[in-house]
């Protein structure tokens, strides 16, 4: 059987040319990157600016509260994938003991308390200082324009608004007074504004001037240095101080009880982002570089080193049993993530062997797999968490929301969306980076500075000896998985998408079918999805659908009949919903570059020349 063609028409060209190539989720990012390398910048300042526009442009998918990873390789070093760790930890006050106190069973998916410590905005600026070549004030320029001036809102930003309107009035007030002003949700494509980030922004610009709190001397002389003061500004100076003012405040969480935050101005003050080394997967003559086990990308190396064992028919996203064999192998790798990731030992190389693989091979019969299946490895003892269909605390009261089947629930709990950028340059440098968290709807807005904290320690267990137990100063199991490809030697291509579990899930789907199956970046983006919800979800409230399988449409109805036969429970989705990615490709050979981004949800953009 051969390999599903892929449709002759796209939604979009794949972009072309030898210049430089950016995509993303949102057309004001993408533009803004593909600014800055017209006016000369390189792919580091390009990604920075179109971070921060990010934030002001999708606030509720991100902010400077959350956090980020990203995998980038340089003009100079080609062939090696670093990892850019913006993942902050819990904070010191984070611990079991008093969540437990609180009357909690899980970290809540809303509310300061859920908060690991912010990490975006210092990752960004890491990278600029050591790769980019632009001034920070020339940087975020775009993202202070944007706040200040205002930007054309999204209808997915007024209806995550609307979703949250009564939390906003009843127990946010200041989130109100900053996302539905004079008690009003703003109407798609209104211009808004965030004065409040504007001036913030701008103070960290300022800082390299000597004017910052934490950074009151003589003027930084040099690029490195002014990016440093603002670093220190962000971690030390007014933004630390109206972070930890702010959480003292109880307020409403997504348990339906209030409490107090725990961040503290130390526990900003000891953060600093890093570089990593990158994990990575020999597949089909590709080198597949993701974060390590703190984040899920390593799951996606276990699915492919587990397809790697069967024929190209069994790779066919397009067909029945390419999709069952699929979606049983991201059963087994997501079980596994469950029992052993986090941020810890991790017998990451014995996940990764052929012998393992081999093994988890066996299991995927003709039939779905209802069960929750982590593997077997040596001396150690898989965690098996408590497996919810369903899930209502303790403290909730009569109508109050819990479980939400849309992406925002009344009570602010989101499930599985951020952003996503890629961009490539002339000279060879190319990163794919997932900025995310800090979202509108994620704790009430912090007025000094025009943004919230993020709630990625709902994401942690509050169980004792789990790999990913709540644990001060340890990151939290991040979602948050972009990906870098590398042949012979080479990053040929960056790519990425939001949608929390799925993010890997879908990705997927995109290396099968340009590595196996020859599409073009447009094609494979264009093609029918579809991701598992078999196994243990990682936002609040972590519930699982054994055998579960979402689908788009578009699939085809024989394809779907064939997976609900085999035993698969089957949801559809709609012809286009599943799915938010962005690619940029680079020929070592030619130089030719390419760009490809999604077209659901008629937000997402490439651009380039």
């Amino acid at each position: 059987m051969s390999f599903t063609r892929p449709a002759t028409f796209t939604t979009r060209p794949t972009l072309r040319g030898t210049f430089g190539m950016s995509a993303s989720t949102h057309w004001l990012a993408t533009g803004t990157a593909q600014a800055v390398l017209e006016r000369g910048g390189n792919a580091f300042d390009a990604a920075t600016a179109a971070a921060f526009v990010l934030h002001v442009v999708e606030p509720h998918l991100n902010g400077p509260g959350g956090d980020m990873t990203g995998v980038f390789s340089t003009a100079e070093e080609p062939g090696k994938p670093v990892v850019l760790m913006g993942q902050g930890p819990a904070p010191a006050g984070a611990t079991v003991q008093h969540f437990r106190a609180e009357g909690l069973e899980l970290v809540p998916g809303s509310g300061a308390l859920a908060a690991a410590v912010p990490g975006a905005v210092d990752a960004w600026l890491l990278l600029l200082r050591d790769h980019g070549t632009w001034e920070l004030a020339e940087v975020l320029d775009f993202a202070i324009r944007y706040a200040r001036d205002g930007h054309p809102v999204l209808a997915r930003v007024c209806s995550t608004i609307t979703a949250v309107a009564g939390l906003f009035r009843e127990h946010w007030p200041t989130s109100a007074d900053l996302w539905m002003p004079e008690g009003r949700i703003p109407e798609e494509g209104e211009l808004i504004r965030n004065p409040a980030l504007a001036r913030a922004l701008q103070k960290l610009v300022q800082a390299g001037a000597g004017l910052g709190e934490a950074f009151a001397a003589a003027p930084a002389h040099t690029r490195e240095e002014r990016i440093d003061a603002a670093r220190r500004e962000w971690s030390g100076g007014f933004v630390a101080r109206a972070v930890a003012e702010s959480v003292r405040t109880p307020h409403r969480h997504s348990s339906g009880t209030d409490h107090s935050g725990v961040m503290t101005m130390g526990d900003m003050a000891g953060f600093r982002a890093s570089y990593e080394d990158a994990a990575t997967l020999e597949f089909r003559g590709h080198t597949i570089a993701k974060t390590g086990p703190w984040g899920q990308g390593p799951a996606l190396l276990q699915t492919l080193a587990i397809l790697a064992g069967f024929d190209d028919d069994h790779l066919d996203p397009s067909t029945e049993l390419g999709a069952h064999t699929i979606l049983e192998a991201q059963k087994l790798a997501l079980a596994d993530r469950e029992a052993y990731y986090g941020d810890a030992d991790v017998p990451l190389d014995y996940l990764l062997s052929e012998e393992y693989a081999a093994s988890r091979r066996k299991l995927i019969t003709e039939d779905a797999s209802h069960d929750f299946r982590p593997g077997s490895v040596p001396g150690r003892e898989p965690y098996i968490p408590t497996l919810r269909t369903e899930y209502v605390p303790a403290s909730a009261g009569v109508g109050e929301p819990t479980l939400a089947e849309a992406a925002v629930a009344a009570n602010g709990e989101t499930r599985g969306d951020t952003c996503h950028i890629d961009v490539v340059d002339r000279w060879g440098n190319m990163v794919s980076a997932t900025p995310s968290g800090g979202w509108l709807q994620s704790s009430p807005a912090i007025p000094e500075l025009g943004f919230c904290l993020g709630t990625r320690l709902q994401m942690t267990w509050l169980e004792p000896g789990t790999p990913s137990t709540l644990t001060p100063g340890k990151r939290p199991r991040t979602t948050l998985t972009p990906t870098l490809v590398f042949r012979d030697g080479v990053a040929v291509s960056a790519l990425g998408s939001p949608g929390g579990d799925q993010q890997d899930q879908w990705q997927l789907l995109y290396l099968l079918r340009t590595i196996v199956g020859g599409y073009s970046p447009q094609q494979a983006i264009d093609a029918p999805a579809f991701h598992t919800t078999s196994m243990p979800g990682s936002f609040w409230p972590r519930t699982w659908e054994p055998g579960g399988a979402v689908v788009e449409d578009r699939l085809g109805d024989d394809v779907i009949a064939g997976l609900e036969r085999r035993g698969h429970r089957i949801t559809r989705a709609g012809d286009w919903t599943l799915g938010r990615l962005s690619a940029v490709v680079r020929d070592p050979g030619t130089d030719v570059l390419q760009a490809a981004a999604n077209p659901r949800g008629a937000q997402g953009y490439a651009a380039g020349r």
